[in-house]
């Protein structure tokens, strides 16, 4: 019922700022300003989008939690198909997450208002390959086998492959 009414909302408020901004400022000053913000936006996404993704590749390099950096990410990606989309309203709120303290302010109140379950994986003895954390190893844990090693055969520089008949 919520993103009905944002569907609702959002055009008649983008009509209502255009037709006020547009008698104030002229037809010819209104279009100016939407294309502006919209390559001034596409510039901003793209520079802050790269910077956030240097980010996510650090945090995974080093083997950090990436969640903060990819919600910063994504709400990047929203604040630049908000800016590509004409009107004052949508040019706004995609501003506004481009700035780096509303987007953490937002994941905070996001993070608050989520549960994150989590479950300890796939355990079965078929496809163990060795003790989990914390468990003993026992004498189950053995496996016992033999061996015979055999020498590489010296590679054919000519002749035929081998894969043929003579």
């Amino acid at each position: 019922m919520l993103l009905l009414l944002l569907f609702i909302a959002v055009p008649l408020i983008e009509i209502a700022l255009f037709i006020q901004l547009g008698s104030v400022l002229g037809l010819a000053w209104t279009l100016l300003i939407v294309v502006l913000t919209a390559l001034i936006g596409t510039w901003l996404v793209r520079q802050q989008g790269l910077a956030v993704l240097g980010k996510v590749q650090s945090s995974m390099n080093e083997l950090n939690d990436p969640t903060e950096p990819l919600a910063h990410g994504a709400m990047i990606l929203f604040s630049g198909a908000l800016l590509l989309t004409p009107g004052f309203f949508t040019d706004t709120v995609g501003f506004l997450l481009l700035v780096p303290k509303v987007r953490e302010a937002v994941f905070r109140w996001i993070r608050s208002r989520m549960v994150v379950q989590s479950s300890a994986g796939f355990h079965s003895t078929q496809f163990r390959t060795g003790p989990h954390p914390g468990q003993k190893t026992g004498p189950r844990d053995v496996i016992d086998g033999e061996f015979t090693e055999i020498p590489e055969e010296p590679r054919r520089t000519k002749g035929p492959s081998g894969w043929t008949q003579d």
